[in-house]
């Protein structure tokens, strides 16, 4: 069975009794894991997020500009 964790009720809810997908984060092979979405996901998107941080630092050096300043396409 998967289970699915509901952003706007804070619920965890198994494969058979899930809500709009819009709603849910999963799915999970565990209620534990389920329970962790919220976390695990911040953490993933932090991580996503230093990342590209990095790769804008490479590339502003690469480039011998100042990070902060915008790059092609203005990004």
């Amino acid at each position: 069975m998967q289970y699915w964790y509901n952003i706007r009720t804070k619920q965890v809810e198994p494969d058979n009794e899930t809500s709009r997908k819009e709603d849910l984060l999963g799915p999970y092979s565990s209620e534990e894991q389920a329970r962790q979405a919220p976390l695990s996901t911040a953490a993933r998107t932090e991580a996503w997020d230093e990342e590209n941080r990095r790769r804008k630092e490479e590339e502003a050096r690469a480039e011998n500009r100042d990070p902060d300043e915008p790059g092609f396409l203005g990004f």
